[in-house]
Order: C-alpha cells, then sequence, then structure tokens
C-alpha cells in the first residue's frame, strides 16, 4: 500500500483536542533520540518514525562493528523508546518515492529529517572503478548484514591490502581483516561473511592517510584494540614523526594520549623470534593520485605530502611532488560519508553534503537533526547531543512554547512540560 493511502490513519478529526503529530524519517540513532526528547517534553504528542529500511536502528545496526557489542548495547535505549503507546514505527516508506516531503508536512504538525548519511565520499581519482577497489561503507555494510551489500563482490585470496582514510571506521575494517577468524566467530558477524573470511589471504594491511599523526581521525580506544592483536605486527614509519614528540605537551588531553600511544609503538622494536602471521603498516603523509591495474586492483600511486600551517588542527597537506607506489590486490576507499537529498523540495547543499538549515530548522514545520544537519562527523554520542539540541532548544521552546500550533484557522493549546533550559 503507498504511503499516501494512509492519510486517513494519520490525521485527527477530533473537535475537542487536535493532538500535536510528528514525522521523523530515519531511525537511526538521531531519529531516536529525538524522538525521545519530544516524547519525554510534550505529553500528547503522537511521533511517528519513518524508515527506508524494514528495520530500525540505522548505523547501530549495520555500521557498527560486530565485534563491538557494548555500542550497540544503546538498541536497548531505543526499545524502551518504541514501547511508548505514543510512538510508531513504520518501515519499508521510500521518501521522494511513496510519498514527498511536502506530503508529509501537510499531514504532520512538524516533519523531522534525521535520515544521517547513506553514502560514501569517492575519491574521483583515476583507477577507482578496478575489480577489488572496495567501498568501505559497504564493505562494513557487508559483514554487518545490511540487505543491499549482501552479494558484494570482495576477492580476499590476496594476500595485501589497502586502506585510505584514518578514521574509526577504516580502523574497523582493518581488524576486521586481520582478527583471527575463531575470534570472529563469537561477535555477531554475518555467516555469510565469516565464511568468506575464513578463506582470506590478507596478511598485510597497510592503513593511509594524507596527513600526519597529529591529525589522525581515529580515537585511542580505536588505536590502542588493534594494537593489541595478538597475531598482528604494526609498523611504523620514523619520518612521519619528525618533531612529534617536541609538541606532545601543548596538545589536548585526548589527542596527547593518542599521540603517546603512537610514540610508544613507534619505539618498540619487533621481535626476530616474533610468529605473528598478519602486519599493519600506518602510513601518514601519503595521498592517493591513481590505482593501478588493467581489470584488478594492483596497486595505488601515493603522492607525497607535507603539512603547512601554524596550527596543528587545521594543517593542510601539500603535495611535495615526489611519489611512490604501493602493491595490493584489495583496497578500500574509507574517507567519511555523505548526506544525499531524499526529495527535490529539500535544500541541500551538495558541497558540504547536508541539508541547509539554521540551529536544526529547514523551512516552516521542516526541521533536521543529526548528521543529514551537521555533516557526517563525531560519534554516537555527539548524535544524541544535536537531537537534544534540535528538538528541546529549537523545535520545542521556538515552537511550542507558546503553547499553541495553527491547525488552519484555529490555535490549539499543547500540553507541554515546563523545564528550564
Amino acid at each position: 500500500m503507498k504511503f499516501n493511502k494512509m492519510y486517513k490513519y494519520v490525521r485527527l478529526f477530533s473537535t475537542e483536542q487536535i493532538v500535536p503529530r510528528v514525522c521523523i524519517v530515519g531511525a537511526g540513532p538521531a531519529g531516536f533520540y529525538s524522538a525521545q526528547q519530544l516524547l519525554k517534553t510534550i505529553n500528547n504528542v503522537r511521533v511517528d518514525l519513518l524508515e527506508k529500511l524494514p528495520v530500525p536502528y540505522g548505523l547501530v545496526r549495520f555500521g557498527v562493528a560486530p565485534d563491538h557489542p557494548e555500542v550497540k548495547n544503546v538498541i536497548h535505549t531505543f526499545e524502551k523508546i518504541a514501547s511508548n503507546p505514543r510512538f510508531r514505527f513504520i518501515g519499508n516508506v521510500n521518501i521522494g518515492k511513496d510519498i514527498t516531503v511536502k506530503e508529509l508536512q501537510e499531514i504532520y504538525h512538524v516533519v523531522l529529517l534525521a535520515y544521517g548519511a547513506e553514502e560514501d565520499k569517492t575519491l574521483n581519482i583515476p583507477g577507482e572503478n578496478l575489480n577489488n577497489m572496495i567501498s568501505g561503507r559497504q564493505f562494513v555494510g557487508w559483514y554487518n548484514g545490511l540487505p543491499a551489500d549482501s552479494n558484494l563482490n570482495i576477492n580476499l585470496d590476496v594476500e595485501e591490502a589497502v586502506i585510505l582514510g584514518q578514521g574509526n571506521v577504516a580502523i574497523d575494517i582493518a581488524r576486521i581483516l586481520l582478527t583471527p577468524v575463531d575470534k570472529l566467530k563469537n561477535t555477531d558477524i554475518t555467516s555469510h561473511s565469516l565464511e568468506k573470511l575464513s578463506k582470506s589471504k590478507v596478511r598485510k594491511v597497510s592503513l593511509i592517510g594524507r596527513r600526519g599523526p597529529l591529525q589522525a581521525a581515529f580515537t585511542i580506544a580505536e588505536l590502542r584494540e588493534i594494537l593489541k592483536l595478538n597475531n598482528c605486527e604494526t609498523y611504523w614509519r620514523k619520518d612521519d614523526f619528525i618533531n612529534v614528540k617536541e609538541v606532545v605537551n601543548t596538545l589536548t588531553r585526548p589527542r596527547k594520549r593518542l599521540t603517546e600511544l603512537m610514540l610508544k609503538y613507534l619505539e618498540k622494536i619487533p621481535s626476530i623470534q616474533d610468529t605473528r602471521t598478519k602486519e599493519l603498516y600506518l602510513l601518514f603523509l601519503r595521498s592517493p593520485v591513481k590505482f593501478l591495474g588493467s581489470n584488478n586492483i594492483s596497486g595505488v600511486k601515493l603522492s607525497i605530502n607535507k603539512l603547512e600551517g601554524n596550527d596543528i588542527s587545521t594543517q593542510v597537506a601539500i603535495p611535495t611532488g615526489l611519489f611512490e607506489e604501493i602493491e595490493c590486490g584489495l583496497a578500500f576507499r574509507s574517507i567519511g560519508y555523505k548526506s544525499v537529498p531524499i526529495d527535490i523540495s529539500i535544500p541541500f547543499d551538495k558541497k558540504i553534503g547536508r541539508i541547509k538549515n539554521t540551529a536544526g530548522k529547514v523551512q516552516e514545520n521542516l526541521y533536521a537533526a543529526g548528521w543529514v544537519a551537521t555533516g557526517p562527523v563525531g560519534v554516537i554520542l555527539s548524535t544524541m547531543t544535536n537531537a537534544f539540541q534540535v528538538c528541546r532548544k529549537y523545535l520545542i521552546i521556538k515552537e511550542y512554547l507558546q503553547y499553541h500550533i495553527m491547525i488552519g484557522k484555529k490555535l490549539i493549546k499543547l500540553n507541554v512540560k515546563k523545564e528550564k533550559y
């Protein structure tokens, strides 16, 4: 049944009281945390959560590594939200096709877009379409059971792999490739990916970033975990760490701890009797300029960079004019996600990759929260914070503190909890 055929089930025609109805598009963390705040703050609000997939939870279900069950524990919070009688989940609804955003705005008093970032950024360099050049996002979806990625065409019958990008997702990919299969068996990784990984011949993984160690995007928790793999030795290039030690004490605490961990392992000398079978190389100051090979990828050509700028956090990578090549039979692109416009009526900034908004407000009765509003940055905690801000500070305070909404020509009083903000 087309969603727009369900209008009559959504509208409320009671003359005694018109219940405020909110539609949230996207059943990931931003959507659920937004619903939580609305249900908590407005006593009689009804929230419908629409999702393109038949199941909820978004990246928590399909984007978190299977060996990180503690991160997925947030699903218990979402289940509690979903149990609220004023909440309704509606899956298999493709906004822009089954129903438009403007039609939703006519049905609901408020529409909140929280559908995240579902595509990955591309490098736009020669050879990016070679066989075994894999999207990091699709690889993550593959081992997590995302239906659209279940038939990912990946060849693991190679010894050397390259991962372009140094964020937490890149670390996840490297860890899945390097972790012993017996250990992966104890996770909720999909059976089809476990079977293929059990036959993998990948023994060497290079994790490549365009800037230096001081700008690496991975967190200390992710790095520490992969460094503790008993079957894997980690290698660094000392040239990448020139002058890094001298500025450690000037760094913020999280960056300082991360840098000190890298420096500790930089000085570690591998044992001659080491029996580890896998290798991880962390390479900095390198940018891919071309993938090598005719049909199948055989390597990557890298530009050697230098950093310019006085502020460590904003230093930019500048090509030196020097290059190097690394052999590989498998490569992953993991340089970030991007949001897409799901409806032509949404004002969208394609350059930045997010919906145009001011503090969460897009236009009259249309809002945005989470990655689709801020850009794909941060972890679940930062997404939660943004959703709370939009729903409590902006959506509720600025719009609902007047205790009414306009329905036709009537002013309807809302039952809003009075809280100090």
